[in-house]
């Protein structure tokens, strides 16, 4: 039998073979790196759709928590498992921050990945202290305009997205503004509260309770669009700030060469598991405050480069350097 024949008939035979292996997909228990500590959103909210999803296929989707690096340890621990769905990955807006902030990283953030699902969106919002006295994001310019690099911001560290958004409020307003980066959102948040650092770009979930209590005003949203949580606050465009477009997002991805009808099924399982009722009344209704989405692959995929575009611009434009 030639050459041409036998790789014609294995060409046959995988072709064919792809359907029932997604069929029998998963067969085993599958691990889900997470690349950040255990308790965070990302933790907790990946947790809360994998045990839907190990519901539904009867398999468990187990988390395993790699922190450190800003999500590059447990990235390139994915990327090195094989492309067979039993190895996935959850990140979030650092995946595509650190393309464009790290000269070198030990994989490719487009060429060695799968997307499979984007599954959420998370607003940024802008919060002041009250002591700062303004009600307004155009009130703030003017303010940071008539006292240049005199009003600070404080941020989760260098090169994170509550940096970086800050970074592009200073470029886009045309206006100076002091950074100061924490080791972490909790402890930036937790000064801003306490009138240490005037403001910061900050997650809904942990900032509402202080914007409920008074502590913290809230100016705008940094999503293109309202948010259901807080639809009375106006987005960053809205408040005087054209092209302002900064969020928290989450995104599976697996290692590159995983099958599309198994990153298909998943895609499905997934979906289904954030639109579970207890899932979406604690995530994405009004109360949770995320936005829920459910990209598929491609547009995952699409949605990913455009992030790298964005805020490797941002990065370079403001010279941002990674906490060393």
């Amino acid at each position: 039998m030639s050459r041409i024949l036998l790789a014609t008939l294995s060409l046959i035979g995988l072709l064919s073979a792809a359907p029932a292996l997604a069929d029998n997909y998963p067969s085993k228990p599958v691990r889900v790196i997470v690349p950040s500590s255990a308790g965070g959103i990302i933790d907790v909210l990946a947790r809360a759709i994998l045990q839907k999803v190990s519901e539904s296929t009867g398999q468990q989707f187990v988390v395993d928590n790699r922190p450190g690096a800003a999500g590059i340890i447990g990235s390139e621990a994915a990327m090195r498992a094989a492309p067979d769905g039993y190895t996935l990955l959850v990140v979030a807006t650092a995946h595509a921050i650190n393309a464009g902030l790290y000269p070198k990283l030990p994989y490719d953030t487009v060429r060695d990945f799968t997307p499979i699902t984007m599954v959420a969106r998370l607003p940024l919002y802008l919060v002041v202290h009250p002591s700062l006295g303004v009600n307004n994001v155009r009130e703030l310019i003017a303010m940071a305009k008539a006292k240049p690099g005199q009003i600070f911001f404080a941020s989760a560290g260098n090169g994170q997205g509550s940096h970086l958004a800050g970074e592009m409020f200073k470029s886009l307003a045309g206006i100076n503004l002091g950074h100061v980066p924490y080791k972490g959102a909790g402890p930036a948040l937790a000064d801003v509260v306490a009138g240490q650092v005037p403001m910061l770009f900050n997650d809904p979930i942990s900032a509402m309770p202080h914007i409920k209590s008074g502590k913290l005003k809230l100016l705008a949203v940094g999503t293109p669009k309202r948010s259901a949580a807080v639809p009375d606050t106006p987005t960053m465009i809205e408040a005087g700030v054209p092209g302002f477009d900064a969020y928290a997002w989450l995104v599976f991805p697996a290692p590159a060469g995983l099958s599309k009808d198994i990153a298909t099924k998943l895609h499905a399982e997934i979906t289904k598991a954030m639109n579970a009722p207890d899932v979406y009344e604690r995530f994405f209704s009004p109360r949770g405050g995320l936005e829920v989405m459910g990209y598929g692959p491609d547009e995952s995929a699409a949605f990913i480069k455009s992030e790298i575009t964005k805020w490797t611009k941002v990065i370079k434009d403001s010279g941002a350097k990674p906490d060393q």
